[in-house]
């Protein structure tokens, strides 16, 4: 397979595709069509990561970025749903057996098929594998890796154009360096535009074991307790667990703001869509659909790939129409959306 270095440069637009999803109940799903043109292979296959699709974020963007390839290339994909409690070697399992039934590529969506993916890739040469948001080393393995930290930056921005209480919260799923990109620039976001707000910050849990990024529940308590200490904005990057921050942001008349996906066109969140102010964006679906189309034109990708600004693979949404009422945000996240991309604003990563 041949190497290409370079990013390939494609705004996929793919986020509202499939989000109205509902969580998968087994442990999988397959979609059939016709067969792939390429070598007989299969088309794309994605295992998730914890949560699982229907999770309105992360996992239900990957999944809109296979729907969209499906739809193009018409051949069979596969999506997997993760287990409770699983191993490495589960993991491994999982994506050896997506290899060994012709899946090319197969994408593990989540920094926690790290291990796996090293193995799985080293036993199947022939077949290229993706990962979202770690590095796998590999000839053969395409590292799908974010500038979160820009993203979360604009939502700083307006976060604190939003406050009035000066007081804005931060709610982390897991205590890991993946999440302490989005609190980094965010904070850092805060900061630079109004150094006198105050941020709170919170991770739910240590592991991903624990549910730091499946328990709405989670999610919900520590927004109440940020709220109770006059927090008017809320940021989560925690994937199912954001559901739980976005409701008690909305039941408590303060902003919401999402992650990943545009939560604010979600149907799943529609009940308080009004409070959710904008979306820090991480175009996962395009990423997702980047390299299937790769491995269809037969010059797959490899190496990192990163998915930033400049590239429109991270951004901030719009939707809602609310955000342009509040004085001075618009201008102010694209001022900073510009010096960004120039190399004026060097965003914080921890």
């Amino acid at each position: 397979m041949r190497r290409i270095a370079s990013l390939t440069r494609i705004a996929v637009g793919v986020a509202s595709l499939a989000l109205a999803a509902t969580a998968c109940g087994g442990t999988s799903s397959e979609s059939n069509s016709s067969s792939s043109e390429s070598g007989g292979d299969k088309g794309l296959a994605i295992a998730y990561d914890v949560g699982g699709k229907g999770d309105q974020s992360f996992n239900d963007a990957a999944y809109a970025g296979l729907e969209k390839a499906k739809k193009e290339f018409g051949y069979q994909t596969a999506d997997i749903e993760p287990n409770e409690g699983e191993t490495d070697a589960d993991k491994e399992q999982r994506l050896v057996s997506l290899a060994k039934q012709g899946y090319n590529p197969v994408i593990g969506v989540g920094f926690a098929y790290g291990p796996a993916m090293e193995q799985a890739a080293a036993k199947y040469p022939d077949t290229t594998f993706g990962i979202v948001d770690s590095v796998v080393e590999g000839k053969n393995v395409a590292s799908l890796v974010f500038a979160e930290q820009e993203s979360s930056y604009l939502a700083g921005v307006a976060a604190a154009k939003a406050t009035k209480s000066n007081t804005v919260g931060f709610i982390g799923g897991v205590d890991v360096p993946l999440i302490h990109k989005f609190e980094a620039g965010y904070t850092q976001g805060v900061k630079d535009t109004k150094p006198s707000v105050k941020v709170l910050s919170q991770y739910l849990t240590q592991t991903a074991e624990e549910g730091g990024f499946s328990s709405p529940d989670k999610g919900k308590a520590a927004a109440e307790g940020q709220i109770e200490k006059g927090a008017d904005v809320l940021y989560a990057a925690a994937g199912l667990s954001g559901q739980g921050v976005i409701e008690a942001a909305s039941k408590a008349g303060v902003w919401a703001i999402g992650v990943d996906s545009d939560q604010y066109k979600q149907e799943a969140l529609a009940a308080y869509k009004d409070k959710i102010l904008t979306s820090a964006l991480k175009d996962v679906g395009g990423a997702v659909y980047t390299l299937s189309k790769s491995v269809h034109d037969d010059k797959p990708l490899t190496g990192t790939q990163t998915f930033d600004l400049k590239v429109n693979g991270v951004g901030l949404a719009d939707s809602n129409p609310k955000m342009a009422e509040v004085p001075g945000l618009t201008e102010a996240v694209d001022k900073a959306k510009a010096a960004i991309i120039a190399g004026d604003i060097k965003v914080k990563t921890s």
